[in-house]
């Protein structure tokens, strides 16, 4: 997976999940002090979500059979 220039002139990685069933939630959760969920996502089987970390968020849970793949690899949530 190849890194995407932001406007600012910097870079981000992005991610894709690939539900492998129908209801896999991908959930967001904040920065800062209070980690807390703030952005909840649900995806059908065969859906493909494209997503990355921002200022916003640190952390991404995923619940439900998916395959998820980033610059490090890919993760498939059933192993």
């Amino acid at each position: 997976m190849e890194q995407h220039q932001q406007r600012s002139g910097g870079s981000q990685d992005f991610f894709v999940i690939k539900a492998k069933e129908n209801g896999v939630h991908v959930i967001g959760l904040t920065r800062g002090t209070d980690t807390r969920f703030h952005h909840t996502e649900k995806l059908d089987k065969g859906e493909v979500m494209l997503a990355q970390f921002t200022e916003h968020t640190s952390a991404i849970k995923v619940r439900g059979k998916a395959i998820i793949q980033t610059r490090h690899g890919v993760i498939d949530t059933e192993e």
